[in-house]
């Protein structure tokens, strides 16, 4: 492998690791409320429950977002990235989600700021900022294709989701190992999948993350912010 392409490997295993200090440990996305509402008590349900959202939300908006996100940065149409991460904003349907699409898309912005990545300042204090956006700002700078930067993606989401069924649910660790394993089988798939979406067929379909996360709000004893 040339040296080029190892540091971009390296780069992204980076922005894709659970150390990233941007805080999205504090974030459950609906998880926590799922278990309160004792419809997540298992591995067995959480698995459905992950695995229900990798299907219906992360695979048919967040991945045709970030291959279109990604093609916008490396055309410096910052317009079209700012049209992009704003849809994807407003397909996040309560309060909580985005709000925290909002504090980790700032936390993101001066993260790469701090490495170097100078184009991230503008976003810190835009509206339409959104963690997605600023990750496909970083995978762009350091020349990783989308087909390299979407599988980490998901697996990086993945990885928080299961940490927060560790915490909530909760689940030991060794059933967190075999649940990441099964769900993990389904990144290729979905991958290719969602990086083809047609503009018309991008889309979230999750009406439980939507009450979930509603009800979150109101919670009376919360470990997460989401």
């Amino acid at each position: 492998m040339a040296t080029a392409e190892a540091l971009a490997e390296l780069r992204l295993r980076q922005l894709t690791s659970a150390a990233l200090p941007v805080g999205a440990f504090a974030y459950s996305q609906g998880l926590e409320s799922a278990v309160e509402l004792a419809w997540v008590g298992d591995a067995t349900q959480a698995e459905a429950w992950i695995g229900g959202l990798l299907e219906h939300t992360v695979a048919s908006l967040e991945l045709p977002l970030l291959a279109r996100l990604m093609a916008a940065f490396a055309a410096d149409d910052e317009a079209a990235a700012v049209r992009w991460s704003g849809l994807l904003l407003a397909m996040r349907d309560t309060v909580e989600l985005r709000t925290q699409e909002r504090a980790l898309g700032a936390a993101w912005a001066t993260l790469l700021v701090d490495l170097g990545v100078g184009t991230a300042q503008p976003w810190a204090q835009r509206p339409q900022r959104t963690a997605l956006a600023l990750f496909a700002l970083g995978v762009t700078h350091y020349g990783i294709p989308p087909d390299a930067a979407a599988p980490a993606y998901l697996w990086a989401w993945l990885e928080a989701q299961v940490s927060a069924a560790v915490r909530a649910v909760p689940l030991g660790h060794a059933a967190a190992q075999r649940l990441l394993h099964a769900l993990a089988a389904r990144i290729p798939a979905t991958v290719a999948r969602g990086l083809v979406l047609l503009d018309d067929d991008i889309g979230a379909c999750a009406p439980a993350l939507s009450i979930a996360s509603c009800r979150h709000e109101i919670q009376y004893s919360r470990l997460f912010r989401s």
